[in-house]
């Protein structure tokens, strides 16, 4: 935490009263203290000016205040372009600190702790001022970790939070806007009625999505991956993923599917996989996640999909692929699985490296104020829980949007966390173009009426600053209106949609089920010697550790099993499928609660040494060229862990991929998961997936408490080859079917 903070609500008299005790005696105050009046100490005879006398308790004083703004100042910014701020009493007036005004142009020691030097208090105030309530308000005081305490303050207050940025980088920020406000426009008039979700209101997001993809590109990534809800989707598919005009118009137009297989989906869930440059010639991977419409489902698919990447591609390189998730303001306040997903973030089984989060903030939910969309100051109070830094945006004002992007890539490549912006902005329109919001806003949308938008905003500001003309201008919104009116051109002679494959890179050479697939079991059959081998190394425990007697029973009891005459129990027959696999190069992940013993103590994959924390895996040392066995005990999370496996095996069709319930019914809690992905993703959006769940427990007389993991409930979900459901009713079962997935 700041060195500083132990004075954030001390009283200027006792301060001084330690400060004489110090003088006296330094042994006579605690260890912060010393510290602390050695630096005063160290300032006041080296950087006191001549002829003026030094008042201790105001030096402290302004430290109070300043310490006020890092702490608070996030409530006194300028970032809501559309309403006022509600009123937070203290303010940071200076007469709360017991300052006056006749101290304005005394100069202060303390603008050393802001980096200024000896300054007078006019000019401290100014500097926090810009660094703390301008378009950018920060939360980040209550970060325990020192080191990232310290980075991010550090950061901000050398440059005062002011982005100072090349013509020619502003040039970019304009053309991306115009892009992004043009096409809202164009299809708004060119599509009159229909559903868009537009983004106007939040267009800064584009130029925010093409900034954090350059910086990353620029610190070593090569992979972007994205989920976001239906708002803005389109634009986003256009403007940054790289998805042809056409194609989109052409959903517009209803047209069929160029692909017979694909029932297809409304536009605005669709995802895509595009490779394209970035402004500096840099070839960059760009895959947006299709969704439904529970919103933040979303999440926790995407951190799968990098995990896996991280993993089976980059070598457990976290800086090389990016997660980036858009929320909704009323969705990451209201819904659980945002709190799932980031207690998850920094779990060794889970963790993905940090998250770019991003709110575009609308400042209601379909028809909702946020006053009774949540009980928190703010929409991002959950990310507070892993102590990440959150970035109170103004969304009408793009160099400041951009700044705060970049800043946030460079703290996840710093320091492998996650990261929360919040872009306070507006929703031109109802929850859809068709709705009537002044229904239930009308004091809102009467401001939001004739608010300009953020491409005005900011062309004006080049030309206030003489950095373009007004033609200039003008000739920028033709360039990209031209460029829209082809692609509808192009559009109208075109007969039928085209599917654009999300992952589709990643299962291009696997083919989709048919029917005759499952008129035969393939042959999973393995050479007795080979499995002999396995089962003796899985069922050796290493000389040199000690272990629980009853593990050492266990592994002399399941090495009888392979000798002549001997039968295998479940989990034997398990760990020997896993032990198959591995040996001819298949990866396999397992996770879920208490996986790694098992929820009826039956598996003992992973081994505790006696005394210790220590731990040991047999099926990770059957010979040195194994392929990697993975198993992880999850949190007491259904939802967001399927959801984060069902990612996971998106992205790694060559491996095994589980997930397992510590009872069968506990899948209840990710039925949405079940539902609108591992059933319906392959006709809603040619999604495959290889994801085996683990439902133990059936109907077996314990009542109705552990009776709703029933198999009909999954046969109901069975159509045109999408899933299979097996019913194991013995050892040999089980290990066909593992080996087999």
């Amino acid at each position: 935490m700041d060195k500083f903070s132990y004075l954030s609500n001390a009283e200027s008299d006792f301060i001084v009263h330690l400060y004489n005790q110090y003088l006296e005696d330094p042994s006579k105050v605690e260890a912060g203290w010393q510290r602390f009046f050695e630096g005063f100490e160290f300032a006041r005879k080296n950087y006191e000016p001549k002829n003026e006398e030094l008042t201790v308790p105001s030096e402290f004083k302004v430290i109070n205040l300043i310490n006020g703004y890092r702490q608070r100042g996030h409530l006194f910014t300028l970032t809501n372009p559309v309403r006022t701020r509600r009123k937070y009493s203290p303010t940071l007036d200076i007469e709360n600190f017991g300052l006056t005004k006749d101290d304005l142009n005394k100069v202060f020691h303390a603008g050393n702790e802001i980096g200024i030097g000896p300054a007078p208090l006019s000019k401290i105030i100014d500097h926090l001022q810009q660094t703390y309530c301008q378009s950018i308000g920060v939360e980040f005081a209550y970060i325990r970790n020192e080191t990232i305490y310290h980075w991010l303050r550090n950061r901000m207050e050398s440059q005062k939070n002011e982005p100072k940025y090349s013509k020619s980088f502003k040039m970019t920020i304009l053309r991306k806007l115009s892009e992004s406000v043009f096409f809202e426009k164009f299809l708004h008039k060119r599509f009159p009625g229909q559903k868009r979700f537009s983004l106007e209101g939040g267009e800064s997001l584009i130029p925010a999505l093409d900034a954090v993809i350059e910086k990353g590109a620029a610190l070593g990534a090569e992979e972007f991956l994205i989920g976001m809800p239906h708002r803005g989707r389109l634009n986003v598919l256009g403007n940054i993923m790289g998805k042809p005009y056409r194609d989109i118009f052409n959903e517009f137009s209803n047209k069929e599917f160029d692909d017979e297989f694909v029932l297809g989906d409304v536009k605005y869930h669709l995802g895509a996989t595009f490779s394209r440059p970035t402004h500096s010639g840099k070839s960059i991977n760009l895959t947006l996640a299709p969704n439904p419409s529970h919103l933040e489902t979303v999440g926790p698919v995407v951190q799968g999909i990098t995990r896996a990447r991280i993993d089976r591609q980059f070598n457990g390189n976290t800086d090389k692929v990016v997660p980036v998730l858009i929320h909704g303001d009323a969705s990451i306040a209201g819904q659980g699985v945002v709190y799932e997903l980031i207690q998850m973030s920094e779990l060794e089984g889970y963790r993905t490296g940090g998250t770019i989060h991003l709110v575009v903030n609308n400042q209601i939910g379909f028809t909702t104020n946020y006053l009774d969309a949540r009980s928190s100051v703010y929409c991002t109070d959950v990310a507070k829980t892993i102590q990440s830094p959150i970035f109170h945006v103004n969304a009408d004002d793009a160099e400041a949007v951009v700044y705060a992007i970049e800043l946030a890539m460079e703290y996840r490549e710093k320091f492998d966390k996650d990261v929360f912006i919040d872009l306070l902005g507006y929703r031109r329109y109802g929850h859809n173009e068709g709705d009537e919001p002044r229904f239930t806003q009308p004091v809102l949308y009467k401001a939001i009426e004739n608010h300009p938008d953020v491409r005005q905003l900011y062309a004006e500001k080049l030309i206030g600053e003489g950095l373009i003309t007004p033609e200039d201008a003008d000739r920028m919104e033709k360039e990209v209106a031209s460029i829209l009116e082809e692609h509808l051109a192009a559009s109208n002679l075109s007969e039928k949609s085209k599917v654009t494959p999300f992952l589709g890179p990643t299962w291009s050479n696997i083919r989709v089920a048919v029917s005759a697939d499952f008129e035969r079991s393939p042959e999973t059959g393995v050479n007795l010697k080979v499995l002999t081998g396995i089962a003796n190394k899985i069922t050796d425990l290493p000389a040199d550790k000690a272990f629980n007697r009853k593990l050492i029973k266990l592994m002399q009891d399941r090495k009888a099993m392979i000798q002549p005459g001997g039968k295998l129990d479940w989990a034997m027959g398990e760990l020997l499928a896993y032990g198959t696999l591995l040996n001819e190069g298949i990866p396999v992940r397992l996770s879920g609660q208490d996986s790694q013993r098992g929820t009826f103590s039956h598996r003992h994959a992973v081994l505790t040494i006696e005394d210790s924390e220590e731990k040991y895996t047999p099926l990770k040392n059957i010979k040195p060229d194994q392929a990697s066995f993975d198993i992880y005990n999850s949190p007491l999370s259904e939802y967001g862990v399927l959801g984060f496996d069902y990612g996971y095996s998106l992205a790694s069709p060559q491996s095994l991929t589980i997930w397992e319930a510590q009872f069968g019914d506990f899948f209840n809690g990710a039925q949405i998961i079940i539902d609108q992905y591992m059933s319906s993703a392959e006709d809603k959006w040619r999604v495959m997936s290889d994801l085996v769940l683990f439902l133990p427990h059936g109907y077996e007389g314990q009542g109705p408490e552990h009776s709703s993991g029933r198999i009909e409930r999954f046969l109901s979900l069975c159509a045109e080859n999408n899933m299979q459901v097996v019913n194991c009713t013995t050892p040999a079962n089980f290990s066909i079917c593992c080996a087999g997935s």
